[in-house]
């Protein structure tokens, strides 16, 4: 005859121990997440570290930088970097043509990368997410008209649109903000409709429209939380890009004038010295590469990060 062995029943102890780590585990497993997820990506550190670093640097130019963004010594043009015959200790990536500390431009570049990168993220992605809300949600007219206009952007080359902007404005820093901004817009506002339009379908939302919620409070409530991680991964993409098309636009005289300093510039002033003065064009293309992708790879590491599928990791 068989017999059930009933288990003990839990000390009251333990009874109340249960949910206190229950509720400490909740209560910390976001940020323990983040943490593992960051230490397990050896590319996500890689990339957090490099961010950092650039904006320590762009934020504090005028500290680090060993010389003036212009300072000019015609007693020292053309100096190698200190490791090469005919360096020196003062000037550690050379010298350009005119005398120019190498180090201290690409420093003081640093902080026009991070300035047209962000702000024209910034410019775009308000554009972007409200379209891509607007149109996703309400549908209708409103989706196919804004439709259309990214149609029509998509159709024109983004460089293009941007060099026909920068022909009409003066060419400096805030236009180029202004139109790197203005046409890239369409990428934010076609990836968030389409996240919105699965989102709107939900159970949650269709209780909110029942119970007669308005429609910018269920935009603002339940809308917008659930499509922001897609916004914050395309964010952080885009800022790379943003700086190589800065680089290309200042590179080919249209973008941040003299007397400010852009790496693209300083790429545009040294192509001509190339065969005999290396350094001029090598330094700032390696920090437009280490910048992009460091930027890359917290992007990739970020979206690991807000990826609902990876909150079971």
């Amino acid at each position: 005859m068989n017999q059930q062995i009933n288990p003990e029943p839990p000390s009251e102890s333990q009874a109340q121990a249960a949910p206190d780590t229950m509720k400490k585990y909740k209560k910390s497993s976001p940020l323990v997440r983040w943490t593992k997820l960051l230490l397990r990506s050896k590319t996500g550190t890689v990339g957090l570290l490099i961010v950092l670093t650039v904006f320590i640097v762009g934020i504090f130019a005028d500290q680090l930088a060993p010389f003036g963004v212009n300072e000019q010594n015609y007693a020292n043009m053309l100096a190698p970097p200190a490791w090469q015959e005919g360096g020196t200790s003062e000037h550690i990536l050379g010298t350009d043509n005119l005398g120019r500390d190498i180090l201290s431009r690409i420093i003081y570049g640093t902080t026009i990368s991070l300035l047209v990168g962000i702000f024209s993220v910034v410019v775009a992605g308000i554009l972007g997410m409200g379209a891509g809300l607007f149109s996703g949600y309400y549908g209708g007219w409103v989706d196919t008209v804004t439709m259309r206009m990214v149609d029509a952007f998509l159709s024109i080359p983004n460089i293009l649109f941007i060099l026909v902007i920068l022909a009409v404005l003066n060419p400096g820093i805030m236009t180029l903000i202004f139109a790197i901004g203005v046409t890239n817009w369409v990428i934010y506002a076609r990836l968030i409709r389409g996240e919105v339009l699965s989102v709107k379908e939900r159970e949650y939302v269709k209780a909110a429209k029942s119970i007669g919620t308005k429609n910018l409070t269920i935009i603002r409530r339940h809308i917008l939380p659930n499509v922001f991680s897609t916004f914050i991964v395309i964010s952080t993409l885009s800022v790379a890009t943003t700086i190589i098309l800065e680089a290309s636009l200042s590179f080919l005289g249209m973008g941040v004038q003299p007397p400010d300093v852009s790496w693209g510039y300083m790429l545009s002033d040294g192509r001509d010295y190339l065969a005999t003065n290396w350094w001029l064009a090598t330094f700032p293309g390696l920090a437009i590469t280490i910048t992009v992708l460091g930027i890359i790879f917290l992007g990739d590491w970020l979206r690991d990060v807000l990826d609902p599928r990876s909150q079971g990791r």
